[in-house]
């Protein structure tokens, strides 16, 4: 759906994009990482022409986007940026139809898909006629967010999108972020420099260093098939949170003994083990879950830490 192609950009005498390319695919989320000027939101930007480039093209669905208006190319790119960039004289409900009122949308409209978006994003409806500094940040966050998909684009742009909130309310947003049907349909580019943010939400991670792409590739890809030192040396302070949180009892079928136990708490397959573990600590003692061809297994917290050490090891063996 996007696709760059040797994609560069400089600011006086400083390279801030080397010749990057890569493809997004539809309803992909592909994540931006990076520490602070690797030039990842540079390339975001080029992404809607908020910066121009200096060499290379940049496409959606085939179309190469120099030839379009740029103010009709952004209406139809959602696009959200760290600290929510609301007006902050605007109401909310002012805020969100910012897209809306481009597009001549009429009011009635405007407002049905407003309170929609209050209702998915778990903000109360009458906050529409509340102002930003009425709003708690993670609050302000989904109002900046609703604003992005109010018109319902194909592709959402994110710049650092939960960078200005703390750790808790961030790690709530990510989950709310995860789970939600609208963004399940949309193709995503985001920018951020927190590693388990990236590991959590991406389909396929850039890592981005000096202004070029180290490796492109899915979190597992990253962690156990690193291409250089440099991806090692990134991922290596988190490296077992981040195991613990992509690897899902899914993956450790193969390595779970055949028992089965009737009251063991029932769970999903695609539970991954950092949540698994979270249910050990709050005194289950047991889970169960259907794998393939609906075969249950039950497991307790000494067969999935072992059952997870073997999965650890074939990993990084092959």
């Amino acid at each position: 759906m996007i696709r760059l192609d040797r994609v560069s950009k400089s600011f006086k005498d400083t390279a801030a994009v080397k010749s990057v390319s890569f493809e997004v695919n539809e309803g992909e989320n592909l994540i931006l990482l990076g520490t602070s000027g690797c030039g990842k939101t540079t390339t975001l930007k080029m992404i809607n022409r908020l910066i121009e480039p200096d060499a290379g093209k940049i496409t959606i669905n085939g179309r190469n986007i120099s030839n379009e208006n740029p103010e009709i190319l952004r209406r139809g790119i959602g696009y959200v940026m760290q600290n929510n960039g609301l007006f902050p004289h605007y109401t909310v409900g002012e805020n969100i139809a910012t897209v809306p009122q481009l597009l001549k949308w009429d009011k009635k409209k405007t407002q049905e898909r407003t309170e929609e978006l209050l209702g998915k994003l778990h903000l109360p409806a009458d906050c529409i006629n509340l102002f930003p500094h009425e709003l708690s940040g993670g609050q302000q966050q989904r109002v900046g967010l609703a604003r992005a998909l109010v018109a319902d684009p194909s592709i959402l742009l994110m710049d650092e999108p939960f960078g200005a909130l703390d750790n808790v309310t961030r790690a709530s947003i990510r989950k709310e972020f995860k789970a939600l049907e609208e963004l399940k349909r949309k193709t995503i580019v985001m920018v951020t420099h927190d590693v388990q943010e990236a590991f959590e939400l991406a389909d396929r991670i850039c890592l981005m260093n000096k202004g070029e792409i180290i490796q492109i590739g899915t979190p597992k890809e990253l962690l156990y098939q690193p291409v250089n030192d440099f991806v090692n040396g990134f991922i290596e302070s988190e490296r077992m949170t981040l195991e613990f949180k992509i690897t899902t009892l899914k993956d450790l079928w193969m390595e779970l003994p055949d028992e089965q136990s009737e009251d063991a708490k029932p769970v999903d397959q695609n539970l991954t083990i950092w949540d698994a573990l979270s249910y050990f600590r709050s005194g289950v003692t047991k889970i169960t879950f259907a794998g393939e061809l609906g075969k249950q297994k039950s497991i307790d917290i000494n067969s999935l830490n072992a059952a997870f050490t073997r999965y650890q090891t074939s990993q990084l063996h092959g």
